[in-house]
């Protein structure tokens, strides 16, 4: 039992991973429960409409994957089953609602579990402390009740394997190379290489690029995927700091690619090999699941034809009853008019009778009374009458709020069909460029080489110069050459500077008197003294002219008048 569990959310996304059936040999729907609609796509839209109006939690799923363990045989059903229940009660997810589906992927039967963390008595989300021990606790006790063997690390005493990472998964299904071969061949690398420029020409040969990121020496290889150089150095004795002592005095950081330049490098060489790969491609594999996508959307194409034929029939069956039941009232009510005639008429007196009644006036009494009865006989008519339009409307509204949700339920299926298609359809491509990149590799461990130019030092590398470096030779020799504006202006700032100059020259070249100079200054002061009716311009009073600013002016010049003299 190999049990793998996380809060999640996109309900959406989790459905169609699900139902993808080109990754899978099998898909199976086999339990949807807590859930109006019968379809992943329809339930966890529910879950997270519920999660959304009633509390704030993000992660209102609880995905959980059973893969029994190769080595201890498969399981039935039952067993399945079993195991999910136990999981529901050592999590607290007992009733919540939640989905089950099978799927066979290389010959090897999962099961995939996936739960509502939302309870919508409470209004809150399940809490979920703790829940890989307590995975592990259960897996543990219903391996020794089935006689099960338990998979490396749920053992107590099993041995410590090193985890990978979901972004090393990630690249081992985009390049086919594992992790544990990266580090075999850069260690290789590493060991084989006498002089950082025979290393680097190596990594080149394996497919990889030196380059630099948050970290200084970081390594891209040919499908742009980013690893630190030092953690793919399976070797105890080697810091980080001795790769930098040696890679730095040739490649220092600053001289190398950035991340992002190295990637368009890489993208460059993969995007020329796939694309030729991919126009000798025959679409065999295209056709078969194109075919069976189009199987899959007849069956459902066909569901949505009989669908609007079963609307069509239920709305002129129900048209049809409701036109009867008015035609049947009408022909009660007129043949209870035609009978209450009938009677009148028979019952009429003639003779003497109807003399003395004309006299009396009883004849006139009776019929006012008839008058009033058939009055009020047609006002309850046509109350019948409009109850039973007003019921009938109600029967029509009902019907149509059922059609409109049909049609936007399978409007629903329509769009999850489209999604799960586009995804299968994405995994065909990307297991059509894996095994493109394998075919490449020619029986080699490593990835294709990129034959890389090794730039001088203290050149910084520039993916623009590899891929034109003729053009941009010719045209950093005419961006060196300077514009006639530039000159221009350079010409007219150097002239003012020298003009600057000049000006500075002629204002210091006379020795300054000071003596001559202050007389000059306080008689000028006691000419604008005197002369209090000018109303030419004075100089502003500023803040300087306060009387303690003043005395410390005072004080200032007198200090250097002083010692001058």
């Amino acid at each position: 039992m190999i049990p793998k569990a996380s809060q999640r959310g996109g309900g959406r996304d989790l459905a169609t991973h699900l139902l993808n059936a080109f990754d899978n040999e099998y898909v199976e729907v086999a339990e949807v429960s807590g859930a109006v609609a019968p379809d992943l796509h329809g339930a966890f839209a529910e879950w997270e409409a519920i999660a959304t109006n009633l509390t704030h939690c993000r992660n209102y799923l609880y995905s959980l994957s059973v893969n029994p363990d190769p080595g201890g045989g498969g399981l039935t059903r039952p067993q399945y089953l079993a195991y999910l229940d136990r999981v529901e009660k050592a999590l607290g997810l007992e009733g919540q609602p939640r989905a089950v589906v099978f799927h066979i992927k290389d010959g090897r039967e999962h099961c995939h579990a996936v739960w509502s963390r939302i309870d919508w008595r409470s209004e809150k989300a399940v809490h979920l402390a703790f829940d890989r021990e307590k995975l592990m606790m259960v897996s543990r006790q219903f391996a020794r009740e089935h006689g099960l063997t338990l998979p490396d690390g749920y053992a107590r005493d099993g041995e410590k394997r090193a985890k990978s990472s979901l972004y090393d998964r990630a690249q081992e299904r985009a390049t086919g190379i594992s992790k544990e071969e990266r580090m075999a061949m850069v260690t290789k690398a590493w060991a084989q290489s006498d002089t950082p420029r025979a290393f680097v020409r190596a990594l080149e040969d394996m497919g990889y690029i030196l380059a630099t990121g948050n970290r200084p020496y970081v390594l891209i290889d040919i499908y742009g995927g980013m690893n630190a150089l030092p953690k793919l150095i399976d070797d105890r004795s080697v810091r980080t700091k001795d790769i930098r002592a040696f890679l730095g005095a040739e490649f220092p950081p600053e001289s190398l690619p950035s991340v992002e330049e190295a990637r368009a490098l890489a993208a460059q060489h993969r995007k020329a090999r796939e694309a030729f790969a991919k126009a000798r491609e025959d679409g065999q594999k295209q056709e078969q699941l194109a075919k069976a996508q189009e199987g899959r959307r007849a069956r459902l194409e066909a569901e949505q034809e009989a669908q609007r034929v079963r609307q069509e029939q239920e709305r002129a069956a129900l048209m049809q009853a409701h036109r009867g039941a008015r035609q049947l009232l009408r022909v009660e009510y007129l043949a209870d008019v035609a009978r209450v005639r009938q009677q009148r008429q028979e019952a009429r007196p003639t003779g003497l009778a109807a003399f003395l009644g004309r006299v009396t006036g009883v004849s006139a009494l009776i019929h006012r009374v008839q008058r009033y009865r058939d009055a009020q006989k047609y006002l309850a008519f046509r109350e019948r009458q409009q109850a039973l339009g007003d019921t009938q409307r109600g029967q029509s509204e009902a019907l149509q709020r059922r059609h409109e949700m049909q049609g936007l339920d399978m409007a629903r299926k329509v769009r999850a069909l489209g999604a799960v298609e586009a995804r299968e359809r994405r995994a065909l491509e990307e297991k059509r460029v894996r095994e493109q990149r394998m075919v490449d590799r020619a029986g080699h461990e490593h990835m294709p080489a990129l034959n890389l130019e090794l730039s001088p030092r203290g050149r910084k590398a520039s993916v623009r110069k590899a891929k034109n470096r003729y053009q941009d030779s010719l045209r950093e020799r005419e961006e060196r050459q300077p514009k006639p504006r530039e000159r221009d202006e350079e010409r007219e700032v150097e002239a003012l500077h020298e003009a600057m100059a000049r000006a500075v020259e002629q204002a210091l070249s006379p020795e300054l008197d000071l003596r001559a100079a202050f007389t000059k200054a306080a008689e000028d002061v006691r000419g604008d003294e005197g002369d209090g009716g000018d109303d030419g311009g004075g100089l502003p009073i500023s803040r300087a002219s306060r009387r303690g600013e003043r005395g410390r002016d005072r004080g200032k010049r007198k200090d250097d008048f002083e010692r001058e003299r």
